[in-house]
């Protein structure tokens, strides 16, 4: 039943499409029906009424509402605002500085009406020195906001500090792979190194066995160690005090001469054989000088003065 009344719903619907088209009522492409436009109200009277029933016989003082015309435009805006910055219309509803420029003379002017009249009435406009306003909120109330507040900083606090600590445990981490990493490798040569010695070693025990039971001519080691010597010995380059003779230099000749080498000094000057028998200390020069010839004395200071006057001619 119900799929035969959908049915029938459905050709009565295309049928009346069919005559609204026919008529000119509907376009091509037109699916929904367009509704007319509403008319504006203008229902003054009851916009009178509704005032009365709002309006309360209220003193100025009670209701501070004031209706003024704006100040005059200041003269560094008068280029910008054009001939007439009072008038809206037209094109000047969209120009946001001029509209924003009104309601600042608008309210400008209200204020000096206002306080004109407060002035009158011996109504002070200014607070006192001593003025104190009590707060809106109550002090329990800006107690839990402060511990709101607070409870919230230390928990940010709390989620900044974890992340940190994140961060340095993955750095800490990352580094503590690094560092087993290089210990493992480390510790891998290690151990190749200590195998590589104990074979060496046995490989070396076993030699010496068979040498001892004559199983082997020669030991192989020792040649590889004299090799070995030889090699270092041709880049170290010849070395001092195997196979030469120390000689010592001038200077430590001369002083061995003037003072000695050394040891004990007592009884050094006494006549021996061998001091006896010495002829280092015979001149031939001084034994042939005839006796009672002197040397030739040095000139005097005048007489030296006179030889050297004589060179410089």
């Amino acid at each position: 039943m119900a799929s035969d009344e959908s049915d029938v719903e459905s050709v009565d619907s295309d049928r009346e499409l069919q005559i609204a088209f026919s008529k000119g009522l509907l376009k091509s492409g037109l699916n929904v029906e367009v509704e007319p436009p509403k008319e504006a109200i203008n229902d003054i009277e009851g916009l009178k009424a509704a005032l009365v029933n709002l309006k309360n016989d209220l003193p100025w003082i009670e209701r501070m509402d004031i209706v003024t015309q704006p100040l005059p435009a200041p003269k560094p805006f008068l280029d910008q605002l054009g001939p007439e910055p009072d008038d809206l219309g037209g094109d000047s509803v969209h120009d946001d500085f001029k509209r924003e420029m009104r309601f600042y003379r608008q309210a400008q002017s209200a204020i000096l009406e206002g306080i004109e009249r407060l002035h009158s009435m011996h109504i002070p406009t200014k607070r006192p020195d001593d003025y104190f306003a009590e707060m809106a909120k109550s002090d329990v109330h800006m107690k839990k906001v402060r511990e709101k507040l607070i409870s919230k900083q230390i928990s940010i606090e709390r989620s900044e500090k974890a992340k940190k600590m994140r961060e340095l445990r993955k750095i800490w981490k990352e580094d503590y792979q690094v560092l087993m990493i290089d210990w493992l490798l480390r510790r891998q040569v290690q151990h190749e190194v200590l195998q590589k010695r104990q074979k060496e070693k046995k490989e070396m025990l076993n030699a010496v066995k068979k040498y001892r039971k004559g199983e082997q001519a020669k030991l192989d080691f020792l040649d590889d160690e004299k090799e070995a010597k030889k090699d270092t010995t041709r880049k170290q380059g010849p070395q001092k005090g195997k196979g030469q003779v120390f000689q010592p230099n001038q200077k430590r000749n001369y002083k061995n001469s003037k003072f000695g080498f050394g040891g004990q000094k007592k009884r050094s000057k006494y006549n021996t054989a061998k001091s006896a028998a010495s002829m280092s200390g015979f001149s031939i020069k001084a034994n042939n000088m005839r006796p009672g010839k002197k040397t030739q004395d040095r000139p005097g200071k005048k007489r030296r003065q006179t030889m050297k006057n004589k060179r410089k001619r």
